[in-house]
């Protein structure tokens, strides 16, 4: 399987994803880079995403939607803090409602994702701190860890199918 692990820490305010690809580094980063491949993986399979916008440099936006199997939508948005192609993305991440806009009430996270050649595997790591553990707590109990295991293990085919292009 891809995920390899994945820690909640309530002490650090953090969660932690690991999962190993057999691709390198620059092929990894691609998936993180292009939004139509992002979309691919982005949402759980029975919630896939549709970004609407998504400008990869430092300071710049992203804003989504997942689509869930009735038909409802779950918006959210990006602020990229920071782009170190192609082994360091960081980005603040929240809820927004139906025009886009934050829900400041659901907080910021803020993931940083580290991508490192092992071999002629890349391990990825994403890391997600949060506001406050009441904030962590609610984002596991909507089933955050669930959704990002099932989420990433959606990359492996994405990989595999570009290979062969």
């Amino acid at each position: 399987m891809t995920v390899i692990s994945s820690t909640k820490n309530p002490e650090a305010l953090s969660f932690t994803l690991i999962a190993e690809f057999d691709a390198g580094v620059e092929r990894v980063w691609q998936i993180w880079e292009d939004p139509r491949q992002l979309e691919r993986w982005w949402g759980p399979p029975t919630w896939p995403a549709t970004f609407e916008k998504h400008e990869f440099t430092p300071g710049g936006e992203a804003s989504y939607y997942m689509t869930g199997p009735d038909g409802e939508k779950a918006r959210g948005w990006w602020r990229i803090t920071d782009v170190q192609p192609p082994t360091h993305l960081e980005f603040d991440d929240g809820f927004a409602d139906d025009d886009g806009a934050p829900v400041e009430a659901m907080g910021t996270t803020h993931a940083t994702v580290t991508l490192e050649e092992i071999g002629d595997r890349t391990r990825m790591t994403i890391l997600s701190t949060f506001e406050s553990e009441d904030q962590l707590n609610k984002m596991v109990e909507m089933g955050m860890e669930e959704g990002m295991k099932e989420a990433a293990g959606q990359i492996d085919a994405l990989l595999a199918e570009h290979s062969r292009a």
